[in-house]
């Protein structure tokens, strides 16, 4: 494992991304903890943390200007409190491929006021009972979870199963739960990996090269991690259009 050192930081490769903005680059280091991100002066935009050995999201001075956040394929299975203190302009947060198991554990983004979209695909809390409904009701500023987007109706539902006592009680039994839970433990095996077929191949890279966004990037690295090509994601029907067209339309009320 390596330590997040200013030295690391300033050797780190930096660049202006697809989408114009500054970007740092801290894959695959093996780094195991967040820290010396002073180092950064601010300057960046996105910065990206996938494929190292991070188990707790924290450990960020005040950075006003970072945006986007790449945690695929680390470890993480805590969330820090307060990160809309230090982290006050984050919008996108992906955290596909890690070990957050209780739902409880997510509650910390809900005080991100402007977090809209999340992924948190791969992992073992995709599983939990209620697992979409739950997030869409503690944070409902999110506009697009695990790169697909929140539906009117799905709100509705949200808003329907934690209304009132009972609903009250039910969030405070998940979050409860969470406290309890040991990280590490009961972690699903990974599943054996096949490889795409040649017209697989094509589909992704014809989907990569009319890509115009990090955030399309990005939709399109989850299909994929999620085992599915781009293209073929199932499409949805008449009466779900008229849900995004209503949703367009909807600013999500703070829970």
């Amino acid at each position: 494992m390596v330590k997040l050192t200013a030295e690391l930081i300033e050797q780190a490769a930096q660049y202006t991304n697809a989408v114009r903005d500054r970007e740092l680059d801290l894959r695959g280091y093996k780094i195991p903890v967040i820290e010396n991100l002073g180092a950064t002066l601010d300057q960046f935009d996105a910065i990206d943390f996938s494929d190292n050995e991070i188990r707790k999201l924290d450990g960020f001075p005040l950075l006003r200007r970072l945006k986007t956040l790449l945690m695929n394929n680390n470890r993480i299975c805590r969330i820090g409190e307060n990160l809309e203190q230090a982290l006050p302009s984050l919008t996108e947060l992906i955290l596909t491929n890690n070990n957050i198991a209780e739902l409880g554990e997510l509650d910390p983004l809900s005080t991100i006021k402007s977090l809209t979209y999340l992924s948190v695909l791969r992992n073992p809390v995709t599983n939990k009972k209620h697992y979409r409904l739950y997030l869409i009701h503690k944070v409902p500023q999110v506009r697009v979870l695990d790169f697909q987007k929140v539906k009117l109706k799905e709100r509705q539902e949200a808003e329907k199963m934690f209304k009132g006592k009972r609903g009250a009680q039910l969030a405070k039994d998940i979050a409860r739960r969470a406290k309890t839970f040991n990280p590490g433990a009961g972690l699903p095996a990974d599943k054996k990996k096949t490889g795409p077929s040649p017209g697989d191949v094509e589909a992704i890279k014809a989907a990569i090269a009319n890509a115009t966004t990090l955030a399309e990037v990005e939709r399109l690295k989850g299909l994929l991690q999620a085992g599915q090509i781009p293209g073929r994601e199932r499409k949805p029907g008449p009466s779900e259009d008229g849900e995004e067209e209503m949703e367009e339309d909807t600013v999500p009320n703070g829970s």
